[in-house]
């Protein structure tokens, strides 16, 4: 007998009617009569003596409620001692994060933390090198990443940031006297070479092979972290495509960032590993779906805005 029968036989042994058992426990009628149907099949016999005006307990039926009342009520007393556990319980939730995406998530955060006061919330950096690394240790439950992202055991979820994508070059490069770029001009540009795990398709978003009109676009010196790409820009050994995020924190001597008029808009998600999803991870997925940053970013980028 399950748990739910036992608490509408419960229930309707208390009440002696079928339709108030129903309003006391948000059923049906019809589901509370299915229940004591299969109820009394199990056991064998009936458990109500019941007429167009009257419901009664059989014997048997008075015997199985001195029977059960003590056993459920012992049961529901440790379900609720057991959620009461899990509800002052501090939780953690780590959230990774690229570069300076705590700053640009900061309304996200807030509110989630003002939702979940028992929850500490951890940081932990992820690099281009490994995007999906951390995620799939466990070191992080949820992270933010530059789509597309097409990992099968993973799950993407609200878009959290757009940004456009500029060209990070030195001060003493060609391109840096011009107000803009296309992406053809890279044609004429090294670019680095990503070192690590990252997927190929995954790196083409922000460092394509081959420029629109079809020329390779030629690969430099081995990064693996931010810091690594400046580095190698700084000296003019290379030029990078970067999220406009980089000339808002990353302003550095000898480095200048210039709009790509042609690129697309960079966009960035919440992702979690689908098998190990937690209720934290979903609130804060919820959480970020509900104030919509990236909506509200691009309003303001528009122009008008």
């Amino acid at each position: 007998m399950e748990l739910r029968d036992i608490e509408i036989f419960l229930t309707l042994a208390e009440e002696l009617h079928f339709g108030r058992t129903a309003d006391r426990l948000r059923l049906t009628t019809a589901r509370v009569s299915q229940s004591v149907r299969k109820q009394e099949r199990l056991i064998g016999a009936p458990l109500f003596d019941r007429t167009t005006r009257v419901v009664r307990l059989t014997p048997l039926g008075e015997q199985l409620r001195t029977d059960l009342k003590a056993a459920y009520d012992q049961v529901r007393t440790a379900i609720d001692a057991a959620r009461r556990t899990a509800r002052d319980t501090p939780a953690t939730l780590t959230l990774g994060v690229f570069g300076p995406h705590a700053y640009e998530l900061a309304p996200v955060i807030d509110r989630f933390r003002s939702r979940n006061p028992h929850c500490e919330l951890l940081f932990r950096e992820v690099h281009f090198s490994d995007p999906f690394g951390a995620l799939r240790a466990g070191q992080v439950d949820l992270q933010t990443c530059w789509l597309p992202v097409r990992e099968p055991d993973l799950t993407v979820g609200p878009t959290v940031i757009t940004d456009p994508l500029l060209l990070m070059v030195s001060t003493g490069h060609p391109l840096a006297a011009r107000e803009s770029v296309l992406l053809e001009d890279l044609g004429d540009c090294v670019v680095p070479r990503m070192e690590g795990s990252a997927p190929a398709y995954w790196e083409a978003a922000v460092l394509p092979s081959r420029t629109p009109g079809g020329r390779p676009v030629p690969r430099g010196p081995g990064v693996a972290t931010f810091q690594e790409i400046q580095a190698v820009v700084a000296a003019d050994q290379a030029v990078c495509v970067v999220f406009a995020e980089a000339s808002r924190y990353y302003q550095r001597p000898g480095i200048t960032y210039l709009p790509i008029r042609d690129a697309p808009l960079g966009r960035w998600a919440l992702v979690w590993r689908t098998a190990t999803a937690t209720p934290l991870v979903q609130r804060f997925a919820d959480t970020a779906h509900e104030l919509d940053l990236a909506a509200a970013r691009s309003s303001s980028t528009a122009p008008g805005g």
